[in-house]
């Protein structure tokens, strides 16, 4: 691969790695996409462990482990989905000392309402023509695919 001469300071996009592209990018999107879910009252770290729970109950650590995070960070995003009322922890039936966390019904109405695809995608593509829109998900795609390793994304 040729080496490019790049100012590590310049404050034009173009001449950025890719890693820096992506991470300028993604911060820009999180507080689109976070000012977005706001309106239900969620964030960019509370959407997903509902995505997780619509499939079904799980425990604290199962939940965290599907979203990548740590138990500790999923206890303070659970008890913020609890004190909004979109999910619920109950005992596990079999394990006293654990709990199982699922979602509830305005839990599900919140997720779908926020979850709409076509307003979601105009938060990120501002300013792209439909067809660079659609080149952009399709490398978005292969980038996110999960690591094998791991399984996370």
């Amino acid at each position: 691969m040729e080496q490019h001469e790049v100012d590590p300071t310049s404050t034009d996009p173009s001449q950025w790695p890719v890693g820096r592209l992506l991470s300028a990018a993604a911060r820009r999107v999180e507080r689109d996409w976070d000012a977005h879910l706001a309106g239900w009252d969620l964030s960019h770290a509370s959407q997903p462990p509902l995505v997780h729970l619509a499939r079904g109950p799980l425990s604290q650590r199962e939940l965290a482990a599907r979203c990548g995070v740590t138990e500790q960070t999923m206890s303070k995003v659970v008890a913020r989905l609890e004190r909004t009322g979109y999910a619920s922890r109950a005992p596990h039936t079999d394990d006293r000392r654990r709990h199982v966390i699922s979602i509830t019904d305005d839990g599900r109405r919140a997720l779908a309402a926020a979850s709409d695809r076509a307003l979601a995608d105009a938060l990120v593509t501002r300013g792209l023509t439909p067809e660079q829109a659609e080149q952009l998900r399709t490398l978005l795609a292969v980038v996110a695919q999960p690591d094998p390793a791991t399984g996370l994304a």
